[in-house]
């Protein structure tokens, strides 16, 4: 449909200014606060390094500053645009993926010791591998949807793709990049409605790799190591994770309050990108980090809904898709941070510093918006709901599973 013509039809339907833009409004407010936040505790976390580094205390919000504004702009455009036209440049935007993948291995650029980053330092291909992961397989499963349950033109694709982004990112090595990425993959080809028995595979693909990284290079397997002799004894654990749970306990229930935390200052480590959780309790306490995860939650249940009620398969897919990837990099993050799950680097999602990140999560929420828009607009063509149920945070009508549907009534 085109965009002209649904703007006159919902001129036709005299929706409310507050609906005529089709907006998904939890999603809207969710990722405004995450972003204000982000910048207050980011400021916090970065200040004293800031001002050691660049002799300008601001001079890492300033640049996250700059790519908010950018990410806006992508996620505006993303938002009003067609996500269909996605579709059409997915082969295009996966091979570039890859490129950069195996560019990256071969320029001196790094970060903490790994090779990440291409452009001096301004592109992390890692982080463009998961959303351009999510949009490939959304594209290859809604297009195969006939024969997921087959070996040849089913799963073996659909593994071959998952390899090589899994195996490129680990070589740089990021491995927690290349658990979300293995992890997602699997996911999307479940929820597509493929062989439950072939998810066995991917899980021993992601043993593979895992225990590729483990003996191969020394910085996961020190991480393992670590972690569970954490699990064993927190005397044990890295000075990383002794470091947070210090900065836990000083902040108890309400914090120390904004901008007061003192572990910052004291030897955590990169408290503005990986750490940046561990601020948030020290200085909100258990409450706001409560919150912070509260947000997340919310965003999760919207990107569910919109998934559920996406108006075709690809849509359903790319929604579910975006949805998870955002939810695995919370979850690993805060985990990581409490202990949960061996430290890894994720980047907190609109939180922590970080272009790549921040700009790539933020394509992802104006392509949620996007598949929410035309989900609206087709509710509202065939009269199932008012224009206000645009913004209503009514449940879904099914689950994530596309199988659940069944074969004869799905869209592509």
């Amino acid at each position: 449909m085109g965009n002209a013509a649904d703007v006159e039809f919902l001129k036709t339907k005299q929706a409310r200014v507050s609906t005529k833009l089709l907006i998904d409004v939890p999603i809207l407010v969710t990722v405004i606060i995450l972003l204000i936040l982000g910048l207050l505790f980011l400021y916090s976390a970065s200040w004293n390094f800031a001002l050691q580094e660049y002799d300008n205390a601001g001079y890492i919000v300033i640049r996250q500053v700059i790519w908010v504004i950018l990410g806006l702009v992508l996620a505006t455009i993303l938002t009003f645009m067609d996500y269909h036209f996605i579709r059409n440049i997915a082969q295009l935007i996966i091979l570039g993926t890859i490129f950069l993948l195996t560019l990256v291995l071969f320029i001196p650029s790094s970060i903490q010791g790994a090779t990440r980053t291409v452009l001096n330092g301004s592109v992390q291909p890692s982080e463009l591998a998961k959303i351009a992961l999510v949009i490939y397989l959304a594209y290859w499963l809604s297009n195969k949807q006939d024969k997921l349950s087959t070996l040849v033109w089913g799963f073996i694709p659909v593994i071959v793709i998952i390899g090589i982004i899994a195996v490129l990112v680990l070589l740089q090595p990021d491995v927690s990049a290349t658990i979300t990425i293995i992890f997602l993959g699997a996911v999307m080809f479940y929820v597509a409605g493929g062989n439950p028995k072939h998810l066995g595979v991917i899980l021993l693909l992601a043993l593979f790799i895992f225990l590729c990284g483990y003996f191969l290079f020394d910085k996961v397997s020190t991480r393992i190591n670590d972690y569970v002799n954490g699990l064993k004894d927190p005397g044990l654990a890295s000075y990383h994770i002794q470091r947070s749970t210090e900065a836990i306990l000083r902040g108890g229930l309400t914090g120390v309050g904004l901008g007061k935390g003192v572990v910052k200052l004291t030897g955590l480590p990169v408290a503005w990108t990986d750490s940046i959780f561990t601020v948030i309790l020290e200085e909100t306490g258990l409450l706001g980090g409560t919150f912070i995860i509260l947000l997340y939650l919310v965003l999760i249940w919207r990107g569910y809904e919109i998934s559920v009620n996406a108006p075709d398969t690809f849509g359903k897919l790319l929604a579910a898709g975006v949805t998870l990837w955002i939810g695995i990099e919370a979850f690993i993050n805060i985990g990581v941070m409490v202990n949960i799950v061996p430290f890894a680097g994720n980047a907190l999602p609109l939180i922590s510093s970080g272009g790549s990140s921040l700009i790539c999560t933020l394509a992802g929420i104006g392509i949620l918006m996007s598949v929410s828009r035309s989900s609206a607009i087709e509710a509202l063509k065939k009269e199932r709901k008012t224009p206000d149920a645009l913004i209503d945070l009514r449940g879904g009508n099914g689950g994530w599973r596309i199988s659940s549907l069944g074969r004869g009534s799905r869209k592509r």
